[in-house]
């Protein structure tokens, strides 16, 4: 996908796969690959995805925190409940 000629092609082209995609999926026709191809891509090719539910669960079952969007390196849990502790980091290592 980063080289120009596969680039292209996926440019030209991947309006068709979704166009298949989801008239398959309206005849109940199971796509799997290519269904996974479409999802790879639109992945692959966007910078904010969105996450943010999935580490709000992090957060609330684990007190995981989050980074703050817009605040790089800023990391911060929510009380969900409003019972417990407060949790807090400054720095994250993974």
């Amino acid at each position: 996908m980063l080289d120009d000629f596969f680039a292209k092609a996926l440019r030209d082209c991947h309006q068709s796969v979704r166009m298949v995609v989801s008239g398959a999926v309206t005849m109940g026709i199971p796509t799997p690959a290519l269904s996974t191809a479409i999802a790879f891509y639109d992945g692959f090719r966007t910078t904010r995805l969105p996450a943010n539910l999935l580490q709000a669960q992090r957060d609330y079952f684990g007190a995981h925190t989050y980074e703050l969007l817009g605040e790089e390196g800023k990391f911060v849990h929510t009380n969900w409940t409003g019972h417990g502790g407060n949790v807090s980091a400054s720095t994250y290592d993974a």
